[in-house]
């Protein structure tokens, strides 16, 4: 089998790369997700039993709905030659409609603003859990070591995926076990928790629970890793991912629902500066658990970085951006690593550290930006599934009514940071736009003003002059690059 496609045939080396490139931000959201929560309730930090039986609830069913239905089982089927990525989704449906484009570059600016954002949380809640091991650690030693993390991070990148996958991938098996089976050793102390699985918990706590609502903006960070998960289709192929989900999605739901079961054990508690993810660590394996952690923090941060150099190589090729330089490290098919948008992600996740420098203060810049993203790939999915494979109106309807429900609630839900710090990668998010428009309103301009004529009255001339033996073949084996989008066409200078 050629390396073009072996790395997306379904293999138990492509289910380990899948766990390594793909799975790193969702796989580490229980780092975070439930202390938000918390932090977020009527009493921050109290431990309510409706605050957390309707937090896991809202969790399993964000999972199920948003990231197992939409990405997982839908959205992975909408693939450009095996290519992932809100860019390659506007590539199969730009002729349905010329308003598509600005829809495409909203989606794809906020994501790769969203990659700014992502290595800083995730290494941030891995580190600090060291205070638990030593209290005398200051946050500025933190922030120091959480930048070396990251800059180590992004030199690695120029050595392609393909190593890195193959590193990461049992690294990410272990971790998710260690997810799993912490998890379950709670819910068996405790198998009341189990009750979240019903979403009528879910629904008393965002209608009944004061304020609750608003509550979602913390629940959707456990989802954010989903568009990572579609951008990194070409690393990895769809049936990988599908494969590796069942036991990803089972290890997260397992330890989620084990951190309920702890939090319920000490329910009217106020939790203070204890994470509950670590909280369910024995104090003789916290040491490990805290050096696993930062190892998949590195991870989650892996799934933007691929992700984001996929999407600036679509852009490239719909001109939404600058031809910067790509370089392809590996022989394997949609692996790549672009030298700028590396350089930009770097400076951009140092700044968030300094900025913020605690992970609690950048959940409140996590989520706005990645929002938007997945509400424009809705709007370009829906166009895809009615107009390229033909479903039904009433299918597509539906999925418009459920999809703009959920994804419209997480939106004006993660509104209310906007004051706390979302403004950040909003504003990231805007200059990026501002670049795709004005460059691809540039190659518009450029056509305007370009002739095209058919090439078909030169194509006789040209096989004369190639068969004319007087002339040396260096001068007749030439190569035109065209930027003509039929085939019959070339520029007529």
């Amino acid at each position: 089998m050629s390396s073009k496609s072996s790395h997306t045939a379904i293999s138990g080396a492509g289910l380990l790369i899948a766990l390594g490139i793909i799975y790193g931000d969702i796989g580490t959201s229980p780092l975070y997700v439930m202390s938000s929560i918390l932090k977020s309730g009527t009493v921050p930090g109290l431990i309510d039993p409706v605050l957390v039986l309707g937090g896991i609830s809202c969790v399993i069913w964000t999972l199920t709905l948003q990231t197992t239905i939409k990405y997982v089982l839908l959205t992975l089927n909408a693939d450009n030659n095996g290519e992932g990525g809100i860019f390659s989704l506007y590539a199969l449906v730009r002729r349905r409609g010329s308003w598509l484009s600005v829809v495409a570059i909203v989606g794809g600016a906020s994501l790769l603003a969203d990659g700014v954002i992502t290595p800083p949380i995730s290494v941030s809640s891995a580190i600090e859990g060291l205070k638990a091991v030593y209290p005398a650690l200051t946050q500025n030693y933190v922030v120091g070591i959480v930048i070396g993390i990251i800059a180590g991070l992004f030199l690695l990148q120029s050595f392609g995926t393909q190593i890195v996958g193959k590193a990461f991938g049992p690294i990410m098996f272990l971790w998710f076990t260690m997810l799993g089976v912490l998890g379950a050793v709670w819910v068996a102390h405790d198998p009341t928790i189990l009750k979240a699985i019903n979403p009528y918990y879910a629904y008393k706590l965002l209608t009944q629970y004061p304020s609750g609502f608003w509550l979602l903006g913390s629940v959707f960070l456990c989802t954010t890793g989903a568009e990572a998960l579609y951008s990194d289709l070409g690393h990895c192929g769809k049936g990988n991912i599908r494969i590796s989900w069942a036991f990803v999605k089972t290890t997260l739901l397992l330890n989620y629902l084990g951190q309920g079961a702890w939090l319920l054990a000490h329910q009217n508690q106020q939790i203070g500066d204890q994470n509950p993810f670590y909280a369910l660590m024995p104090g003789w394996f916290l040491l490990f658990g805290i050096g696993l952690a930062t190892v998949a923090a590195v991870i989650a941060s892996q799934a933007l970085i691929t992700g984001s150099f996929t999407l600036v190589a679509e852009a490239i090729r719909l001109n939404m951006w600058p031809k910067v330089r790509l370089n392809y490290p590996t022989d394997v098919k949609g692996q790549l690593f672009v030298p700028s948008m590396n350089r930009l992600l770097l400076l951009g996740c140092i700044g968030v550290v300094l900025y913020f420098r605690e992970s609690s203060e950048m959940e409140a810049a996590y989520g706005l930006a990645i929002t938007l993203t997945m509400l424009m790939t809705t709007i370009l999915l829906t166009v895809w599934l009615r107009k390229i494979k033909r479903v039904a109106l009433p299918l597509v309807v539906l999925f418009v009514l459920v999809y703009g429900f959920i994804e419209g609630s997480f939106l004006i839900a993660n509104l209310i940071k906007f004051p706390h710090g979302g403004f950040v990668s909003l504003a990231i998010a805007a200059a990026l736009m501002g670049v795709m428009y004005v460059w691809l309103k540039a190659y518009y301009i450029k056509r305007r003003l370009t002739d095209f004529v058919k090439i078909e009255p030169y194509i006789e001339p040209l096989k004369q002059l190639s068969n004319d033996e007087s002339i040396g073949k260096y001068a007749t084996h030439l190569v035109f690059l065209t930027s003509a989008e039929r085939p019959s066409e070339i520029e007529q200078k």
